[in-house]
């Protein structure tokens, strides 16, 4: 059974960073992506950023510039650093790694707020 747990988040002012952090248990041969989704109070999960086996990275309009994903396939870890964060960015933020055959995993999510 895989297990991913996400790590990292808190309350922190406009302008500040967090770095999130998702690691796996359980047998995992090889991730085909591995990524960040976010979901607001009342809104759908949406897209934050993914990173694919080959490095490959895909990001948000909204945090072009400010986030940063990365991987480490040995590790099984995947980890998101934002910076300059602005309240539009709380949410509770949810790890996710695509297998090969499709199958996806969740993990059970970490809060982010950000408010003066």
């Amino acid at each position: 059974q895989v297990q991913l747990v996400e790590s990292g988040g808190g309350l922190v002012q406009p302008g500040e960073s967090l770095r999130l952090s998702c690691a796996a248990s359980g047998s995992i041969f090889s991730v085909y992506r591995m990524g960040w989704y976010r979901q607001a109070p009342g809104k759908q999960r949406d897209l934050v950023a993914t990173i694919t086996s080959g490095g490959r990275t895909n990001y948000a309009d909204s945090v072009k510039g400010r986030f940063t994903i990365s991987r480490d396939s040995a590790k099984k870890t995947v980890d998101l650093q934002m910076n300059n964060l602005n309240p539009e960015d709380t949410a509770v933020y949810y790890c996710n790694f695509l297998m090969p055959n499709m199958k996806n995993y969740w993990g059970q999510g970490t809060q982010v707020t950000v408010s003066s």
